[in-house]
């Protein structure tokens, strides 16, 4: 079962669509690559991907349009705009998308996983990283984690705030004890386009301030593609859930 839902959002000053596919289950939020739409996932096979799982009640999907990364694609505006819409990506996502996922499952506050790949990747561990009230686990999968470089290597601090790698080392109190209790998986391959150091890094970004994670490389027959995640996606939900 699909149903697509779509409202203007002040934090973003534009309309947001989120997409979800299944009847019950846990949340899973899936961020859609750089450019992605909210059904991006389901025109690239990772929703079919994840049939069984959806057939079984295991999991609901949900995706979101990459807004952001639409504007870190295009380039549109100054890279300081773009870096404040990032910033305000992350927060609408924990402010307006949690809060309709969980009506949507008739007000369970139910924590939600977060997955995606490339600049999905980096989303998905971004908001587990900054919202771990809401979030349980993390799915990176060909992660591209170090995003200054769409930026024209701006710095900002929308940036700091947005980047786990920049924010990490500084972290501590509560939001850091509950980041604890929490997990990352990392995946990638080695194949073409593929750049495991960034996966490395992020773990070890993690693994610094004590969050648990772990890095799969599935080597160099992998590539940075659909194929790849298509793999990967229903394996790691199937562990988690």
């Amino acid at each position: 079962m699909k149903t697509v839902e779509r409202w203007f959002s002040d934090r973003l000053q534009q309309e947001l669509t989120v997409a979800r596919w299944g009847t019950y289950g846990r949340p899973v939020l899936i961020l859609p690559s750089a450019g992605g739409d909210a059904e991006e996932i389901e025109r690239n096979g990772l929703v079919d991907a994840c049939g069984q799982l959806l057939a079984a009640g295991r999991v609901k999907l949900y995706s979101v349009d990459s807004v952001a990364g639409q504007a870190m694609m295009t380039k549109e505006g100054s890279p300081e705009h773009r870096l404040w819409l990032l910033n305000q990506f992350h927060d609408c996502v924990r402010r307006e998308v949690v809060p309709a996922i969980h009506a949507d499952l008739g007000g369970q506050d139910m924590e939600v996983i977060a997955g995606g790949a490339s600049i999905g990747a980096f989303n998905a561990v971004a908001m587990l990283c900054r919202y771990p009230d809401v979030f349980s686990a993390a799915i990176g999968m060909s992660g591209s984690y170090r995003v200054e470089r769409f930026y024209d290597e701006a710095s900002s601090q929308d940036l700091y705030f947005s980047a786990p790698l920049q924010f990490l080392p500084g972290l501590d109190g509560a939001q850091l004890d509950l980041l604890r209790q929490r997990f990352v998986i990392l995946a990638s391959g080695e194949g073409r386009w593929e750049n495991v150091g960034e996966t490395w890094k992020m773990a070890a970004a993690l693994g610094a301030k004590g969050i648990p994670n772990r890095v799969d490389n599935w080597g160099a027959e992998w590539d940075h593609e659909w194929t790849t995640w298509r793999a990967m996606l229903p394996q790691y939900l199937t562990e988690l859930t």
